[in-house]
């Protein structure tokens, strides 16, 4: 394992230029992306497109276990758990780096034989990473962590590539949960280096800043 220790300031706009650069987020304010939710908003990210370009996809796994490294220790980790189904390729990567075993958490039990939601080896006592690609309010992460707890494991932690930074309760609520949370960059940091590489026209930068300071007005307004 060998890593390197950039700053966060450089890993948030190195990532960030990263994900422009491979399209895995856009801006429309003309025409709103609607989201799972039902809700509009002028931005969108798709993780998963990282996985198929390999220059970016190692450079950003070294950045999450350097952060992770730093951030919560060396030895802080047994296991690394990756959620289904975006986590899994960037679980199995991190788990490489930092030379643990790897497992995998299901949405759900699968239904039939063990109705396992756990995949691979997972001891009681374990201290158990949970990544994933991204994290919006971090209501998806609780289900995985209690999946893992579940088994005797700990997990205290969980690491994203790309998190919102637009919900201030987000933090609290994986806090309150007993979890902490490391990412690589946020809207903020793809907005500053999309407006550094002008990659859209003012315009729609400044439509996007609108609703990344306050997105549930936007959303209103927009219904």
């Amino acid at each position: 394992m060998s890593l390197t220790f950039p700053t966060r300031e450089e890993i948030a706009r190195l990532s960030a230029r990263m994900l422009l650069e491979i399209k895995a987020v856009d801006f429309n304010a003309a025409q709103p992306f609607t989201y799972a939710s039902g809700l509009k908003g002028p931005t969108y990210v798709d993780c998963r497109r990282i996985i198929s370009f390999p220059r970016v996809r190692s450079t950003l796994m070294d950045f999450m276990a350097a952060t992770v490294l730093r951030d919560a220790g060396f030895e802080a980790f047994d296991n690394v758990a990756g959620g289904e189904t975006a986590g899994i390729p960037f679980g199995a990567l991190v788990a490489e780096r930092l030379g643990l075993p790897m497992t995998y958490v299901r949405k759900k039990p699968k239904g039939y034989g063990r109705n396992a939601r756990i995949e691979g080896v997972m001891h009681e006592g374990s201290r158990v990473l949970l990544v994933e690609d991204l994290t919006t309010d971090g209501g998806s992460k609780l289900s995985f962590v209690d999946a893992i707890r579940e088994t005797g494991a700990t997990c205290g932690h969980t690491a994203v590539i790309f998190y919102y930074g637009i919900f201030p309760e987000t933090t609290q609520r994986l806090a309150d949960h007993g979890v902490v949370l490391h990412h690589l960059c946020t809207w903020w940091d793809v907005l500053a280096e999309a407006r550094a590489q002008q990659c859209f026209d003012e315009a729609t930068l400044s439509e996007v800043e609108n609703f990344l300071n306050d997105p549930r007005a936007w959303q209103a307004a927009n219904a």
